[in-house]
């Protein structure tokens, strides 16, 4: 007779191999600093507008830079969304590119889980955000506001309450703010964009269609590839289309394996140098030129009676977690799949409540769609600085109830890849000594 055939369960949050492990080591220090530089930077810009200078403020945020020839001629404010944050959303595309091509999300059926947690995710705070704006076809149109998950935030987070966090549990909210990015990047350039001139955005696919042959054979010169890409990002804005477009396709487009002895392919190099530029300067100087709103008694209760703030504040706290951990739970029992035995449901549930934390692409998508600097942005944004705060506060303390644990994982992990790095404090919490405590 033939023997049984052995059915293998999926694991649901199985720890990463060693090389992707310390990957995630390398690129989540850095969106750590990024995340406090993000934080120094909306304190400034509060702090800024509600000051004696905050015409200075207002005056930096409306004015005009840049050639009108090329439709170029923006309010500051404009360019934080369309220049900086291009450079953003640039390195979420290569991040993507490495995650489906040599990453976590490289075998379907080990992506299917984290990438449909991520998209329920973002469906429940949609719907909770239309519920609480239906009969306003205005402030409907900013359902996609409390959609995705800001990780410069959620890792500064982690930075103060729970540096120990397996990595099985970093990779999963890297993965929820990578495939957040790319659905609300491609949410806006469907739904977001108008007044669109179909040749001028036929034409920005020439130049993408030039890097992506450049890449193809092996050319990674950044004299001919920067050239095509602002090209490509300058065709997309003039064409009517968020230029944040271009930018996603440019990392989509770029070569994740090396050639002709290159130890690192263009996509590892392009983001070690654009990574740190990204996190440390374009997305703190991009908060600077978006948060600057009044935190006066009347600005709170005017965000506490509008309905798209209410809608962001309730969608992101509550159908982010529901739509995550939901998600997460629902998919893992339908496919049979088996959760890390070293991890609780709980872990996961904390993990969904920090996922409530939205800036960047919150904010961005409040500026396109209401326009920077008006009434309802301005309410709006509170809606965004509070859920971020109350989401930080809760998943951080959820999280730290599990910290004695984690740190008995994160000295497992460090053991297998032999690294002596572990944490002073965790050596004490499990009883071990610290060899500095008699000096």
């Amino acid at each position: 007779m033939p023997s049984p055939r052995r059915v293998v369960r999926r694991t649901f949050l199985a720890r990463p191999s060693r090389a992707e492990r310390v990957y995630l080591t390398q690129l989540l220090r850095q969106e750590t600093v990024g995340g406090a530089l993000l934080l120094v930077a909306t304190i400034a810009a509060l702090a800024w507008a509600n000051s004696p200078w905050q015409d200075g403020y207002a005056s930096l945020r409306d004015h005009e830079i840049g050639p009108a020839a090329l439709r170029l001629h923006l309010p500051m404010s404009d360019w934080g969304g369309d220049g900086l944050l291009a450079l953003f959303f640039f390195v979420a595309g290569l991040e993507l590119k490495r995650e489906l091509t040599v990453g976590s999300l490289r075998r379907p059926a080990e992506a299917l889980l984290p990438i449909g947690a991520a998209l329920l995710g973002m469906a429940v705070p949609a719907l909770i955000y239309l519920l609480f704006t239906r009969g306003d076809p205005v402030a409907a149109r900013g359902w996609a506001i409390p959609t995705a998950t800001d990780i410069a935030f959620c890792l500064a987070v982690l930075a103060v309450v729970g540096r120990a966090l397996p990595s099985a549990l970093r990779a999963f909210l890297l993965t929820l703010a990578v495939v957040d990015d790319l659905v609300a990047i491609m949410i806006i350039g469907l739904f977001y964009a108008s007044d669109v001139d179909p040749w001028l955005f036929a034409g920005a696919l020439l130049p993408l269609l030039a890097y992506a042959g450049l890449q193809r054979a092996g050319i990674d010169n950044w004299l001919l590839l920067l050239p095509l890409a602002l090209l490509a990002w300058g065709l997309t804005h003039a064409a009517g289309v968020h230029p944040t477009v271009a930018a996603v396709a440019v990392g989509l487009l770029t070569r994740v394996t090396p050639r002709h002895g290159q130890t690192r392919g263009p996509v590892e190099r392009f983001e070690h140098w654009w990574r740190p530029l990204s996190a440390a300067v374009a997305v703190p100087l991009f908060a600077l030129l978006s948060v600057g709103i009044s935190v006066s008694g009347d600005a709170l209760s005017a965000a506490m009676d509008d309905p798209a703030a209410k809608g962001v504040f309730v969608g992101r706290l509550v159908g982010k977690t529901v739509g995550i951990f939901g998600g997460a739970y629902v998919l893992t029992r339908l496919t049979a799949a088996r959760l890390n035995p070293d991890l609780d449901w709980a872990d996961v549930f904390g993990v969904a409540v920090l996922a409530g934390i939205g800036f960047a692409v919150p904010l961005l998508v409040s500026d396109v769609t209401f326009g920077a600097g008006t009434p309802r942005d301005d309410r709006v944004t509170v809606g965004i600085l509070a859920t971020a705060l109350v989401a930080a506060a809760a998943g951080g303390l959820w999280l730290r109830l599990r910290h004695h644990h984690y740190e008995r994982l994160y000295l497992d992990e460090n053991r297998e890849d032999g690294n002596d790095e572990i944490p002073a404090d965790s050596q004490r919490s499990i009883g071990q000594t610290d060899p500095h405590s008699d000096r």
